[in-house]
């Protein structure tokens, strides 16, 4: 008899899987253009899509890698006073999240304050592309920033 991971992980008494996959990893960045031009000179990734979230305090870009859908998000900040600068301004720029793919952040939220876990908006805040986000503060994750997104409905055809 053969279990698969999600049965397995339910007859050990573990949760079931809040994520559907890794979206993407954060990386903050003091200057977006060249950290655009960068990452294509030196590991062939290209920009598939950039935007200025004023609400975020951020100026990004979402670069490919490879063949499927995972990225890794640029992050520049768009002033001195936005999380980005602190972040850099703190730590220096570097990894600043991991994101989790969710097929519906207010549920996962929910789910993950019922566990006890702090989480830094009420409610999801647009991200990406109109995506819904929430963020698992970092101290409730092992110091790492977890960003839970909802990717935006897909347009009707």
């Amino acid at each position: 008899m053969t279990t698969n991971d999600a049965d397995h992980s339910s007859a050990a008494g573990l949760p079931a899987e809040l994520f559907t996959t890794i979206d993407h990893v954060g990386i903050a960045v003091p200057d977006l253009d060249e950290a655009i031009a960068f990452y294509a000179r030196t590991f062939g990734v290209r920009s598939v899509h950039e935007e200025t979230n004023e609400e975020q305090g951020v100026r990004e870009a979402m670069l490919a890698v490879g063949t499927g859908d995972t990225r890794i998000q640029l992050l520049a900040p768009l002033t001195p006073e936005s999380t980005i600068a602190k972040f850099i301004g703190r730590s220096g720029p570097g990894l600043q999240q991991l994101a989790f793919r969710v097929d519906d952040v207010e549920a996962v939220s929910a789910t993950l304050r019922e566990r006890g876990l702090r989480l830094l908006y009420d409610v999801p805040r647009r991200g990406t592309s109109d995506s819904r986000v929430n963020f698992i503060h970092p101290k409730d994750a092992g110091g790492v920033l977890v960003e839970l997104v909802e990717p935006a409905a897909a347009p009707a055809h």
